[in-house]
This record gives structure tokens, sequence and C-alpha cells, in this order.
């Protein structure tokens, strides 16, 4: 196993910069998740990893070796790709020992190997099958295994479930983190489904547009996004953001651009009354109240566990905001309906409108 460490990591593609400056390090035995939207850079990052993309600039170590110029043969790592590249030819048992076949491995240590890895992921029925005799679970299974008898320093994975239906994702995620648990290997896991992030991670970087915009672990970067994106990418449904200002009331309130008024928990202080800001509120921290703030309801989703519900509130002036709201209780509502709702205590969050940066928070 070994550590990986990220140190102003750049990539260019003649004179276009796709990676700006990236700072990340990974402890020994950690899972890592690279998460964003398509086009954010994640993908590219972990080939530079792997050493299947040069690096403009920065530096890149793996261990206590710098591995810039390395090859990707001489990085102990081995990587588990989208499309699962099985040898439609070659039968699980030999897909899985290929690699060291190439390396020159004795073939009673190839075997002990491969049985060894085939117990782990439950395929030792399989051995002697042609991929095309399997599910799609079961040829990703056949393509870890191969990354697994290895032996590696380091696993990297690039967006492996995407291929699979919704069912076995779920069961996939469960038995890639489960397998990490047992190997303990350092894991570096590229996705842009913001739930395997949250389900699978020790820490989650979010990427954007060649940048890191929050390194931390799923529930500190659920509970307070550094900038608007972080909140609403991660979360689903996505994080309420609705523009306005503090109102230099007694309490202080935040009254959108439309006139509606929202409780504030940020202390005095940390914004000027005015100031153009962005107010934050998740789905899951509005609740029934029957003193609270009307809103009609536009649409219903009823999910069985859940029901969200998206409403417009009235503004006082320049039209309305529409929010959505995610209640755990059944609520037997429908589009037309009125509704009252509060919110949860200290459940706000705030946003410079200029950078898109977390402001502080009561008690920060």
């Amino acid at each position: 196993m070994a550590s990986i460490a990220l140190h102003n990591i750049r990539k260019s593609y003649g004179s276009l910069p796709v990676i700006h400056g990236v700072d990340v390090d990974i402890e020994d035995g950690e899972f890592i998740v690279l998460v964003g939207p398509s086009g954010c850079g994640k993908s590219t990052l972990l080939r530079m990893i792997a050493g299947l993309e040069t690096i403009s600039g920065g530096r890149l170590s793996i261990g206590n070796r710098m591995v810039n110029d390395l090859p990707s043969k001489e990085r102990d790592i081995a990587m588990v790709f989208q499309s699962y590249a099985l040898y439609p030819h070659l039968t699980v048992a030999e897909n899985m020992g290929f690699s060291l076949k190439l390396r020159g491995t004795a073939k009673d240590e190839i075997g002990h190997r491969v049985q060894s890895a085939a117990k782990i992921l439950a395929l030792e029925p399989y051995l002697d099958r042609l991929p095309r005799h399997l599910s799609g679970g079961q040829r990703q299974r056949v393509a870890m295994g191969r990354a697994i008898v290895r032996d590696p320093k380091v696993f990297l994975f690039d967006e492996p479930l995407s291929n699979l239906d919704a069912k076995l994702r779920v069961a996939m995620r469960a038995e890639i983190k489960e397998l990490h648990q047992r190997l303990k290997i350092t894991t570096v896991y590229v996705t842009h489904d913001q739930t395997e992030a949250m389900t699978m991670a020790d820490r989650i970087v979010v990427m954007r547009d060649g940048i890191v915009e929050q390194i931390g672990t799923p529930l500190e970067i659920y509970d307070r996004p550094a900038t608007t994106f972080v909140a609403g990418f991660i979360g689903m449904p996505a994080m309420n953001l609705l523009k306005g200002s503090i109102q230099a009331d007694a309490p202080l309130i935040f009254r959108t651009e439309t006139g509606v008024a929202m409780p504030l928990s940020l202390r005095p202080g940390t914004a000027d009354p005015g100031e153009e800001l962005i107010y934050g509120i998740r789905p899951e921290q509005f609740v029934i109240a029957d003193e609270g703030t009307p809103a009609t309801v536009v649409v219903v989703e009823p999910t069985g566990a859940e029901t969200q519900v998206v409403a417009r509130i009235e503004g006082a002036w320049a039209g309305d905001e529409y929010v959505t709201m995610l209640f755990r209780e059944r609520i037997a509502v429908r589009p037309g309906d009125t509704i009252r709702f509060a919110l949860r205590a200290a459940s706000d969050h705030l946003f410079s409108a200029e950078t898109g940066r977390r402001l502080p928070e009561v008690g920060a």
C-alpha cells in the first residue's frame, strides 16, 4: 500500500489548460472519490495518476517516489475501467491471470493468486466460463479480480458501475466498499454520481472545470458545502439556493429578491445588511407547521419512503420563489393545495453572491 500526493498538478492539451493546479494528499489505505460533472477533469486526473496521461506541471508521488515520468507498468497500480475490457476468447481464470502471465510469473503462483481473488469475489464457480456467459455484475467482478491478483499498492476505478442497471449498481457499491475494507489498499475512485461518492468515500474531492472546489468527508461536504457549486451538486434533491440580502430587522431576516422572508441563523456582523447573498436550504429541512409560511403545491412526487414537493412561495414583489421540499412522512397533498412550512433550527446556509464562497455561521 502507499499514499498518493498531488502537488500543483496541471494538465494542458497544447495551449488549452484543463487541470489548474490540483493539490490532494491521499493517505495510505484511504478510499478517495473524485466526483464532479462531465468534463470537470476527474478522469484526466485519474489517468495522470495511472500514467496514461502526461503531467504538464506539478509533482505526483506514490509512496515516497515521484512518478511524473515513470511508465504506468512501474507505478505498482491496478486500474478498473468503465468498460470491462475482458478478452472474449479467454476464460475468467485466464483473464484474471493474464497480466501475471505477461510478467512471467510462475504458473503455480498465478493459479494461487487467481483462486484467492476468485474466493474474495465469489467467482469460483465461474472460472472456466467465457465472459459472454456472465452477467454485467459478474464481468465487473472479473475486472476487479484482474486488478486484485496483481497485489498493487493502489487501486484506480474509472466510473466502473456506469454500465450497470440501478439495482446492480447498489449491490456493486457495497461489494467494492467491502473489498476495500478487507484489503485496505489505497483507492482512488472516479464517478459523476454523487450518491456513489457519498456512500463509498472516506473523503470526497469535488471538482469543477479542472479545479478542486472542496475536499472533505461525505458528511462534512453535505453539512457545510464550501461553495454554491458544491451545495447544488451534492445532495438529491439539490439544495435550494435563493438570491437576496439580509434585512436589518429585529431579529435579522433574509429577504429574497422577490420579497420572501426567510429566517436566519447567521451571527450578526458576518455580512452587512443589504449585501447581496445567496441563501441555501436543503429540501429535508422544511417541516409542516400550522403557523408557518404559506406555499402553493406545484408538483408532488411520492417515492414511498419520502414525498418530494415543489412549492411556490408568493413574494411581496417581483414574482414568486419556487422551492423543493422533502418530507420523510406521508403527506396528503396535491397540486394547487396550500401548505404552511417552517424550517428546522440553524438549517440555513449563506454564500457570497460575488464569490460563491460560504460565509461563517453561528458560533464560527
